[in-house]
């Protein structure tokens, strides 16, 4: 049982884990691409935004199975969490992980992981929450979370390049904006899986702090960078895809 139990932490690490790692992709395309157009970077986070959306039903669908009321609560529990990390995020808005890179004052520093540690707290903690609603949740969410950090990396990638950073460390840093993926994943995981009950408010949680990530910062930044039928093509795409992973694991 102990064996087994350690096993499943082994899984959820690794799952956050490559989710982390796929924010350092978004840098891969300048491989190939001295400037990234704006126009591909929105449909990429429309797309994300889609892939999201579709694993926010499977989370809610999941809760509501265990109790529709906690899944609810979670639901709301998570905008609110999610709303108050927006403002810390804005509070903080004009330092960001291209400021380490060139050399930050230790506060800076201090300011820039601790702004990072809350952007990425809630997909984190998506990640560990799914795997306790099963193996197939937590798979389809790290999936979507994983596709939705590549254009994070990408975003971050195009700061770092023009400014003089090599495109290996710009992928390095991009990887080191969401860290906190799998160091919150296990915690999540754990207390799910010891305080069953509140496996589904941990569900809505994780839900509600994923739709309002789509509502306010994936679909926003998708509509400045591209046209609108560009993003609803990329969101349609992004629904479509998860759907068909969902089908096909079923």
């Amino acid at each position: 049982m102990l064996a087994y139990f350690t096993m499943d932490l082994v899984i959820v690490f690794i799952a956050a884990l490559v989710t982390a790692l796929a924010t350092g992709l978004g840098a891969l395309p300048l491989l190939a691409l001295k400037d990234a157009s704006q126009r591909m970077l929105g449909a990429a986070n429309a797309a994300a935004g889609g892939l999201m959306l579709a694993a926010t039903q499977l989370l809610i669908v999941e809760g509501v199975d265990e109790s529709a009321p906690r899944t609810l609560a979670g639901a709301v529990i998570g905008v609110v969490v999610i709303w108050i990390i927006a403002h810390v995020m804005h509070a903080g808005h004009e330092h960001d992980v291209t400021e380490l890179a060139g050399g930050a004052s230790m506060r800076t520093a201090v300011l820039i992981v601790a702004v990072m540690t809350a952007h990425s707290a809630a997909e984190g903690i998506g990640v560990g929450v799914s795997f306790g609603g099963g193996e197939q949740l937590g798979l389809l969410v790290t999936l979507a979370i994983a596709v939705h950090n590549i254009p994070e990396g990408l975003a971050i990638s195009l700061a770092l390049v023009p400014a003089g950073t090599t495109i290996r460390a710009a992928a390095g840093w991009s990887i080191f904006s969401s860290l906190p993926q799998p160091l919150l994943a296990i915690p999540a995981y754990l207390f799910v899986e010891e305080f069953r009950t509140a496996l589904p408010i941990g569900l809505g949680l994780a839900a509600g702090a994923m739709i309002w990530m789509v509502l306010f910062e994936l679909l926003p930044e998708a509509l400045d960078r591209a046209g609108k039928r560009d993003v609803a093509l990329g969101l349609i795409a992004g629904y479509a895809v998860m759907l068909a992973f969902t089908l096909a694991l079923t």
